[in-house]
């Protein structure tokens, strides 16, 4: 089973909901909670602050002292069924450059050997189709896209790095992101973009949303040097 016949809620506290909508990660149990997503915020139910989708659930944060949990449970049951397989909005294609190799991208040369093809190589299977981001999570701004080439399906590191540098591009089994600021993480990191993915000066803050697409695109150091300066 892929898709739920019905929402299967759990609670997060006692100011969240956890709506789960299938036991895999796929774009058909993606597109229901992004669906879900949508059809809450138009619904504008008083006491429900914010929703917050993720590959195949959707967490709902809610003022108990508005909402009680039952009378929430109902409202979402009945939106969930009336939800309408119109069209999303035209989602966002945003290029991403990308500095591949060397001491910005060190798992280059390792992905490579991995797949024995060439480092060159696994830079084109990276360039070669747009990606789909299927959340935002792990930290403010940090894209979940997918999916790889079949070709490039890789294990994330054994020992995590302790630190990772912001705008790092990474792999981890058949997903792709990018980290939008320094912190640790154990994805395979091919290169660094010089794009700032979070800013909380700006609004909305992050660059990259749920639905929307990157494609990547190679550029050289002296090209890295100019877009950071």
């Amino acid at each position: 089973m892929v898709l739920y016949p019905k929402i299967q809620f759990y609670l997060m506290g006692d100011r969240a909901l956890l709506l789960e909508f299938g036991d895999e990660i796929s774009s058909e149990v993606n597109e229901r909670v992004r669906r879900m997503a949508l059809a809450v915020e138009a619904a504008s139910i008083e006491g429900i602050v914010e929703t917050i989708p993720t590959y195949r659930s959707l967490l709902v944060l809610y003022n108990p002292l508005i909402l009680s949990i039952e009378e929430m449970k109902k409202g979402l049951e009945k939106i969930e069924e009336g939800l309408q397989e119109g069209l999303f909005p035209e989602p966002r294609l945003t290029r991403v450059p990308v500095l591949y190799g060397g001491p910005y991208g060190p798992d280059l040369e390792g992905v490579a050997r991995y797949h024995q093809i060439s480092p060159e190589e696994v830079i084109r299977l990276h360039c070669s189709k747009p990606y789909f981001i299927y959340m935002i999570g792990f930290m403010p701004g940090f894209p979940y896209m997918g999916e790889l080439p079949q070709e490039l399906v890789t294990p994330r590191l054994k020992t995590p790095r302790l630190s990772v540098p912001a705008g790092s591009v990474a792999i981890a089994q058949r997903q792709t992101g990018i980290y939008p600021m320094e912190s640790p993480g154990g994805w395979q990191i091919l290169g660094r973009t010089p794009v700032k993915l979070f800013d909380p000066e700006k609004d909305p803050p992050a660059l990259l949303h749920t639905g929307d697409l990157v494609q990547f695109y190679p550029i050289s150091e002296k090209e890295f040097k100019e877009w950071s300066e």
